[in-house]
């Protein structure tokens, strides 16, 4: 189940980004002669005007094919045939930069309609953050993240837990949040306390019990990080506007984040073990599924942005790479060999691909 709403999401997010690639590409007067749902080996199509609609087994995407945006497909560099001045590099580079972004515009825009859909139905919010205005309903002490090794991770809590109450055998928790909550195990050192939990959408409470262990600052600690999260439910204009927020907000902090693992894999200390690839978004998928539709929905924003971000990246097989491309055309005045950028397209996705069975191989080693 997790896997297919895995593909599922997958399919969406492709789906829409090449849509933008097509969109524009027919604003543009540029021929498109295919779009594809999923990947070869074909099933069926069907041709409406000039462009083929196909359906192909392997649904892990889609794409499109635009006349004459592959340098490897051009018969002739100068050379004069049909619907020449329909090609994809004969249009204005402007055209071009607009058809090549419009692929990552358009998953950008999608986290914005997810987020703000979010915001109208009952998003998950933290009570520190100000979302228009708006009071939130049914506040749970949730764990956000839960440290590896740590008392809480032995134990069985995990991220999306929300925390119902927390007792010793003398004394118990009387408010819970996050302060009180601290408090409760900085002053029960080595000392067994019980906490109650629900997980996802399952009411029932569920007990485990733990011994705080003194580490880092030397205070007793269970390893985990938490805040107060309620419900945020907007009217229809304002869930626009702080979807709009929201996705700028996490635009902003992914970009950092994938900045800093580059440069920090520059120097020599960086990691993969923060990088999740497909096998691991799975079990990500089936947690949020867990805990609600638009949780899920959450989920899937958050991949598109990350979608688009690393699609501008400037590396070769990337659109960001064809944009770098088309500003080197751009300056030099005129284009680039064909086989030279086919070349390095190709050396640029089989490294991409590399990366990709590195970061599997992690995450199928983790499940076990």
């Amino acid at each position: 189940m997790n896997i297919l709403i895995f593909l599922i999401i997958l399919l969406v997010l492709v789906l829409v980004h090449e849509f933008g690639h097509f969109f524009t590409a027919k604003r543009f007067g540029i021929r498109v002669d295919e779009f594809g749902f999923g990947f070869p080996p074909k099933l069926f199509g069907f041709k409406k005007g000039e462009t083929e609609y196909s359906f192909n087994l392997l649904p892990i995407g889609g794409f499109v094919k635009i006349f004459g945006e592959n340098p490897e497909e051009e018969q002739s560099l100068y050379g004069v045939g049909p619907d020449e001045d329909r090609k994809f590099y004969n249009k204005a580079k402007w055209k071009q930069a607009i058809v090549l972004f419009a692929g990552v515009f358009a998953n950008f825009l999608l986290a914005w309609l997810l987020f703000s859909f979010g915001f109208m139905s009952g998003l998950p919010t933290s009570v520190n953050s100000e979302i228009g205005n708006s009071k939130l309903t049914d506040i749970n002490l949730v764990i956000i993240s839960v440290a590896t090794e740590s008392p809480a991770e032995k134990a069985g809590l995990r991220s999306g837990d929300k925390i119902i109450s927390i007792k010793s055998e003398k004394d118990f928790a009387p408010e819970i949040n996050p302060d009180s909550l601290k408090l409760f195990i900085t002053s029960h050192p080595e000392k067994e306390i019980e906490i109650g939990y629900i997980r996802g959408k399952i009411k029932d409470i569920s007990f485990i019990h733990l011994t705080p262990t003194n580490e880092g600052d030397g205070k007793p600690q269970i390893g985990i990080a938490m805040d107060q999260i309620g419900i945020a439910k907007l009217p229809v204009f304002t869930a626009l506007l702080e979807g709009m927020k929201l996705n700028l907000f996490i635009t902003k902090s992914t970009a950092v984040g994938l900045y800093t693992l580059i440069i920090d894999g520059l120097q020599g200390k960086g990691s993969l073990s923060s990088v999740t690839g497909p096998v691991g978004i799975v079990g990500i998928v089936g947690d949020a599924f867990q805990f609600g539709f638009v949780y899920l929905l959450s989920f899937a924003a958050l991949i598109s942005i990350n979608l688009a971000i690393i699609n501008l990246f400037p590396f070769p097989a990337l659109d960001g790479g064809r944009l770098f491309f088309l500003l080197i055309e751009k300056i030099k005045g005129s284009r680039l060999n064909p086989k030279l950028a086919n070349t390095a397209n190709m050396i640029g996705f089989s490294i991409l691909i590399l990366l990709m069975v590195v970061i599997t191989y992690r995450d199928v080693v983790k499940l076990f």
